[in-house]
């Protein structure tokens, strides 16, 4: 999907890092998802961002890609971070 949005002129890079970092962070925690998100960074930076398979400086353009991802994931580990604690709440609720 992400390969034919690209030849359309819309280079989503992260589109399919959304719903990994989600799983992670509901499953494994807040720490977990940072830490998929930072990777999923480098790997975008290393295997998407052409030249591909290369560490290149980056433009203005992916910096700004960069952020708005991480703005973006950060809110989503910090949902899933919410989520998390009121599931604990609710399991140690006397029935």
């Amino acid at each position: 999907m992400r390969m034919v949005l690209a030849s359309l002129g819309m280079p989503l890079y992260f589109c399919t890092f959304f719903p990994i970092i989600l799983a992670t962070s509901l499953i494994a925690g807040a720490p977990a998802g940072a830490f998929t998100a930072l990777s999923a960074v480098v790997i975008v930076w290393w295997g998407f961002i052409p030249p591909v398979f290369q560490f290149s400086p980056l433009d203005k353009d992916d910096i700004d890609r960069f952020q708005l991802f991480l703005l973006a994931v950060s809110v989503l580990i910090w949902f899933s971070h919410l989520c998390r604690v009121v599931a604990r709440m609710r399991s140690e609720l006397p029935a």
